[in-house]
């Protein structure tokens, strides 16, 4: 006997075996039961989810005759009865399925309701099933229309679709429409499950999520696959050979990249997508792999305690969540997701992947530069020399002036309203007062406060900036933290004041007073952290400064000669506001 695919072989035979689709069972159940019949069924969904499979078990619904033959319409089909492995066998002459992707011309729709004149031959029903309903002509729906709204009683229609909006709206108001939905991958695990152990093939929990999660939803993909795995291992399944044939990239490497951006080592990822393309590993595998874990870890960041316990790769998941922070994941995400769009157009794939992945560095707060920069004040904007006088019909060259500017042309210039567009210099209508730009850095909630203890807090953080000793949330618990007691003597005890709870954890602290131990030289160091109100810490100063810098720099502009004479000559000339920007602290 010819060997049966997984597919065929565990195919539906009654409604109490269809998996995941409990809505329309129960639907189309109770509908029998009480003998409220329509005319014309359309079932709506993704490829590999049961659409054609209810079409043949409601077929056998409404002609089966029991065991007995005596039986009528019903909500349980027997299964032993002629029409019942006839429809079964694809055989029955009173059930009819026309591939519409195949034969969707007019003479076609004209040779089925040709056949639907005729009362049915054996059964009580006459079931036409349209297959791909949607790539039907417009002429083909139109001939169809008046039959499928007015059939004979012995006739019933059911129109199977993936893509609902495609049809003629007069179709669809014809049909009683039922949407049949992607499965989720625990149920299609679960359904994977026993039919392995139905077949009695070996098989571990890593190979069955990982053929779950790349059926997609649909359960005809998922069984597919799982005869393709078998055949690939030889007889059973297991991850690695899943993995190998599927070309889906292990987790660990997800996890890598998750750490070293975490760290903000750019390094460690470059050195991850090398191991990807040595392994000949999959650059778009690799960004889907990251973007189901970055997902899991926003749910345990959002709800803790959510995840699945019989999920092994929970408690990693809860580890890794720890590490960045909530928006910071959100952020990751969405650079992965969309990235996978940009490797087709990158030089190559793995060049695409370093920098979809090198970008959350690019984008890194600036109260935690990357690779853990010593924190230190930004010196004071350096003196320009006095601008060169110009002819006040030129073009404005442009100036060195004392704070840097963020244009939005390539090289900032200045002329009349019919000319080019200004840059740091634009239009305002009837306006000839200057405006101010906005600052940069919004004024903090409470206002800083310097003290004493903030100078040495602040001392003792750059130090361990400058030995690279802290990092990730560590780093950002001592640049939020304020310094409110230092008792020194045989047993030191430190007292931080720190708002955000999360930066508060146990663990954090720990590394903090670790640090600080071993670059001070303080080995019985207590530290301790509560929650409160902070006015002066390392984070707020910088902060400070940074407002600091954006005034002096609007000023610098505002009280520039050039700038002047120039907001002068043209009265509709206008500062465009947030173009100032202060020069970096590193030339």
């Amino acid at each position: 006997m010819s060997y049966v695919v997984l597919a065929r072989k565990y195919r539906p035979r009654r409604f109490s075996e269809m998996v995941g689709q409990g809505a329309v069972v129960t639907a189309l159940t109770h509908a029998l039961e009480q003998n409220r019949l329509h005319h014309a069924y359309l079932f709506t969904g993704t490829r590999g989810i049961g659409k054609t499979t209810v079409s043949r078990i409601l077929a056998k619904s409404l002609n089966c005759t029991g065991a007995d033959g005596q039986g009528g319409i019903t909500a349980s089909p027997c299964g032993t009865c002629t029409a019942c492995t006839e429809i079964d066998a694809d055989r029955y002459i009173d059930y009819i399925e026309l591939d519409a992707a195949s034969n969707r011309g007019i003479d076609e729709i004209r040779d089925l309701l040709e056949r639907a004149a005729y009362k049915p031959s054996v059964g009580r029903f006459k079931i036409f099933m349209i297959d791909e309903a949607h790539q039907l002509t417009k002429d083909s729906f139109n001939a169809l229309l008046k039959t499928l709204e007015e059939p004979p009683e012995y006739l019933k229609f059911v129109l199977a679709t993936t893509d609902p909006e495609k049809m003629l709206p007069t179709v669809l108001s014809r049909c009683l429409q039922f949407n049949l939905r992607p499965m989720a991958p625990d149920t299609v695990a679960e359904h994977l499950l026993h039919v392995l152990g139905a077949e009695g093939v070996a098989h571990d929990d890593i190979s069955i999520r990982l053929l779950a999660r790349a059926a997609r939803g649909s359960m005809r993909d998922a069984l597919s696959l799982a005869d393709q795995a078998i055949a690939y291992a030889g007889g059973s399944l297991n991850a690695d050979a899943v993995r190998a044939m599927l070309g889906s990239v292990d987790r660990s490497h997800a996890e890598r990249f998750v750490r070293a951006l975490a760290v903000r080592d750019g390094r460690g990822v470059l050195a991850g997508v090398d191991a990807l393309r040595e392994h000949g590993l999959s650059a778009a595998g690799a960004l889907e792999e990251l973007t189901t874990l970055l997902q899991q870890m926003a749910i345990e960041q959002a709800v803790p305690g959510v995840l699945a316990e019989t999920d092994p790769d929970t408690p990693l998941t809860r580890e890794l969540s720890a590490l960045l922070p909530a928006d910071e994941t959100q952020l990751l995400y969405s650079f992965a997701l969309h990235g996978r769009q940009e490797l087709t157009l990158a030089p190559d794939a793995y060049a695409g992947l370093s920098m979809v992945l090198l970008r959350l560095l690019a984008f890194a707060p600036a109260a935690a530069p990357a690779g853990g920069a010593a924190l230190k004040t930004s010196p004071p904007v350096a003196a320009a020399p006095a601008p060169r006088p110009v002819p006040a019909s030129a073009a404005l060259a442009k100036p060195t002036p004392r704070a840097t500017y963020a244009p939005q042309a390539p090289a900032p210039s200045m002329s009349v309203r019919e000319a080019h567009p200004p840059s740091w210099l634009d239009e305002a209508p009837m306006d000839d007062s200057v405006e101010e730009a906005p600052r940069a850095a919004k004024p903090a909630a409470v206002p800083l406060e310097l003290t004493p203890l903030g100078e040495r807090w602040l001392t003792h953080v750059a130090l361990l900036n400058q030995r690279q000793s802290i990092s990730a949330l560590v780093r950002e618990l001592a640049m939020q933290a304020q310094l409110i007691e230092q008792r020194d003597g045989a047993q030191p005890l430190w007292r931080l004041r720190v708002e955000r709870e999360s930066l508060r954890a146990a663990v954090h602290v720990e590394k903090l007073r670790a640090a600080l131990a071993d670059a001070l030289g303080i080995a019985p160091l207590q530290l301790e952290v509560e929650a409160g109100v902070v006015s002066d810490s390392p984070a707020k100063r910088e902060a400070a400064e940074r407002e600091r810098r954006q005034r002096e720099a609007e000023a610098i502009i505002h009280n520039d000669p050039l700038v002047k004479e120039m907001l002068a000559q043209f009265s509709s000339a206008r500062i465009v506001p947030g173009s100032i920007k202060p020069r970096s602290a590193t030339p």
